[in-house]
């Protein structure tokens, strides 16, 4: 727990490409006193290259893979977790966030989400390129309801009213045994 006894040492948020975790994750850990982790960016910072062209050269797969070894190896103490979108497809990732604290699902419609992707071209989907974005949505909603602590509407209002909406639900969820970042 952090020094606002409301607030839970780690918050992560899961949720389709598009859900706004980065976004409502920066006002989030400001609102919270908590520092932010983009797992995206830090994917990016190891290896030296973007999410597409990893998925250029690599493929969706091995995405995957490093999404899953920087999620098993970061500090996840006193940090909002911006997940990638397929975090779910790792239940040793999922096991080791809702240890840490609220696993928080970002759910919006698949119409406001396939417009804000094609708003940002480019982004390094961990799908299949021979699945739809409805598809791959279709797919994953499913695994977020399933692994998430709290759900909530990232449609419903602008970046703060997700944010606050997020600190008003995560308060029961305060992990009083603390979290270990390793």
């Amino acid at each position: 727990m952090n020094s606002n006894g409301n607030i839970p040492g780690t918050i992560s948020l899961i949720g389709m490409p598009g859900a706004g975790k980065s976004t409502v994750g920066v006002v989030l850990a400001k609102l919270s006193g908590l520092r932010f982790v983009d797992t995206d960016l830090e994917i990016q910072q190891r290896e030296q290259a973007t999410l597409q062209a990893i998925l250029e050269q690599s493929g969706y797969l091995r995405l995957r893979a490093i999404e899953q070894e920087v999620l098993l190896h970061s500090n996840l103490d006193n940090a909002v977790i911006s997940t990638g979108g397929s975090v779910v497809y790792s239940a040793a990732v999922m096991r080791r966030l809702r240890a840490a604290g609220p696993v928080v699902y970002l759910e919006t419609d698949l119409a406001t989400l396939e417009r804000r992707v094609a708003a940002a071209p480019l982004r390094g989907i961990a799908s299949s390129s021979r699945q739809t974005y409805a598809e791959v949505y279709a797919e994953r909603t499913p695994l977020y309801r399933q692994y998430t602590d709290i759900t909530v509407d990232a449609g419903a209002g602008g970046v703060d009213d997700v944010a606050g909406a997020i600190l008003r639900q995560v308060a029961p969820h305060r992990n009083t045994t603390g979290c270990s970042g390793q």
